[in-house]
């Protein structure tokens, strides 16, 4: 089922399935609510009423024209504004790529809200002593593609010249790298996919290719365009600990956990993250994990969740 609740001052399209205890799942970038849709049957069938939004900026859900509109502060106020609107108290947050960002932040800010938490792909960072931005240039990296994706209609242009080769290419095509040498483009170093495999269908890149060519890249840009300004807005949260039970789920190939910074917040995650209760890196896969190996990424949330009796 699909409809569209007005949240926190914007229009937030959801799709759900079930009844039961509430499951938010928040996805990353590019990607829509129909990222889970192998996910939401499974919670359904489980026992659970999962829900998956078009995150702030992306598909049918509403995007500001203000870069400053997507902090990390307004996309945990959507997420607190839907639990509000379903008329629940409670919700466990569930996260993927720059939707675990989403619910770390949501952990950290109300735990008395979200009783736990499921992340994917991206690992509970501390924050830093210094912008990230400034952390980057710092550390040499001028090139990290972070960098590459702040000034407006840059990326646009380049992700928006052929939809369909763009999801293709972030989605299966070989080699890739977070690092954007100077004169090229983020996708110059992920070639066209000589077959999709078998998790991604020409359906799924229909859909993305779709929706994508009507709204365009900048909703979900705008959410790296304040990396500095989220890291100046989290400040009073400092040394929140995040204490709920936490599940977290990665591939062992994910670019993302492989990155240096990324690989080091994994280490301490035991340290940084309380009520981490297990950490699970899946061999031989990638970055797309609820999509690439949805049986087993539903058997570990499904087990979580009866666990931790929510």
């Amino acid at each position: 089922m699909h409809r569209t609740l007005d949240v926190n001052g914007i229009k937030l399209h959801i799709a759900e399935q079930g009844q039961g205890p509430l499951v938010i799942l928040c996805h990353g970038w590019p990607e829509l609510s129909y990222s889970w849709k192998r996910q939401l049957p499974a919670l359904a069938a489980a026992g659970y009423h999962a829900v998956a939004p078009d995150m702030r900026g992306y598909g049918e859900t509403s995007a500001p024209e203000d870069i400053s509109a997507y902090t990390l502060l307004h996309m945990v106020g959507d997420i607190v504004g839907l639990v509000a609107a379903l008329a629940e108290s409670r919700a466990v947050i569930v996260g993927h790529d720059w939707g675990a960002n989403v619910a770390w932040a949501a952990a950290q800010l109300r735990p008395d809200l979200f009783p736990a938490a499921i992340t994917m792909s991206v690992p509970f960072r501390r924050r830093g002593p210094v912008r990230p931005s400034d952390a980057l240039r710092q550390a040499g990296q001028n090139n990290f593609y972070w960098l590459y994706f702040q000034k407006p209609g840059v990326a646009e242009a380049e992700f928006e010249r052929d939809v369909p080769s763009t999801f293709r290419r972030l989605g299966a095509g070989r080699g890739g790298s977070l690092f954007v040498p100077e004169g090229h483009g983020f996708l110059d170093s992920f070639a066209e996919p000589e077959r999709l495999p078998d998790w991604l269908s020409a359906e799924d890149i229909a859909v993305y290719a779709d929706t994508y060519r009507r709204t365009g890249f900048r909703g979900g840009l705008n959410w790296y365009r304040n990396i500095d300004r989220n890291w100046e807005l989290l400040a009073p949260w400092q040394d929140a600990a995040i204490r709920q039970p936490v599940l977290f789920i990665a591939g062992e190939n994910d670019g993302v956990v492989k990155a240096p910074a990324s690989a080091a917040a994994l280490a301490q995650m035991s340290e940084t993250v309380p009520g981490l209760k297990r950490k699970i890196l899946l061999k031989d896969a990638g970055h797309w994990i609820q999509r690439e190996r949805p049986d087993e990424v539903n058997a570990a949330m499904v087990e979580f969740l009866r666990e931790i009796r929510v």
